[in-house]
């Protein structure tokens, strides 16, 4: 069982940044891949960014390249996203999720456990 806790969520001015961090209780948090999906209102959630076991891969959505940048530190059981050059577009609600999986996981349905989901508003 692996649980999951987002932080670093707010509001920003469109063009800022924020960090968001996600906290993974247990030991053996070095054994799931991990990612960063979001959901806005009226919207499906859609996957952001992946990294795997060892943190040696990432992958990004089309959206999200080159501004957001998914990390890990398995010593302290966390995961980050940093995001900069934010944008209205870019509001919603961000949820990590853990994957038991060495490489990393773009779909949703593969993920097993889930947090509860952190606000990113982002005023233009």
């Amino acid at each position: 069982q692996v649980q999951l806790v987002e932080s670093g969520g707010g509001l920003v001015q469109a063009g800022g940044s924020l960090r968001l961090s996600c906290a993974a209780s247990g030991r053996t948090f070095s054994s799931y891949a991990m990612g960063w999906f979001r959901q806005a209102p009226g919207k499906e959630r859609e996957f952001v960014a992946s990294i795997s076991r060892s943190g040696g891969s990432t992958y990004y959505a089309d959206s999200v390249k080159g501004r957001f940048t998914i990390s890990r530190d398995n010593a302290k059981n966390t995961v980050y996203l940093q995001m900069v050059s934010l944008k209205p577009e870019d509001t919603a609600v961000y949820y990590c999720a853990a994957a038991g999986s060495l490489i990393v996981v773009v779909t949703a349905r593969q993920y097993d456990y889930w947090g509860q989901g952190t606000q990113v508003t982002v005023s233009s």
